[in-house]
């Protein structure tokens, strides 16, 4: 994985930042919370600098509709409705483990993409 696979996953995430339907990977989902992990680290500590935390928190705004899409096509990845999100250490054990093969009710297999 390289910088630009790495700038493209997450810009693809952004573009896709109002879509509530279809399936994500694992490596679509774990890239983009890194990326924002990353990126908050990095806006905390501007915010740091200058003292007030107004960076991290528009940041923190954008990334919110995005990060929850990506969230919920990842759920349907495995086969799951989208509340599944909410339900605390389950939600990362569906997160963390493969995504269906094939096609499922909520759309075609996405490494199929590939």
């Amino acid at each position: 994985m390289n910088f630009e696979d790495l700038k493209k996953n997450y810009v693809e995430v952004l573009k896709n930042y109002s879509n509530f339907k279809g399936r994500a990977r694992r490596s679509e989902y774990w890239l983009f919370f890194f990326v924002n992990v990353v990126i908050s680290i990095i806006l905390g500590i501007v915010d740091g600098l200058i003292g007030i935390q107004i960076l991290s928190g528009i940041y923190s705004l954008i990334v919110l509709v995005p990060g929850i899409a990506v969230a919920v096509r990842r759920m349907h990845d495995v086969e799951k409705a989208w509340f599944f999100i909410l339900i605390p250490f389950y939600n990362l054990y569906l997160l963390c483990i493969e995504g269906t093969k094939g096609s499922n009710e909520y759309g075609e297999d996405p490494k199929s993409n590939v």
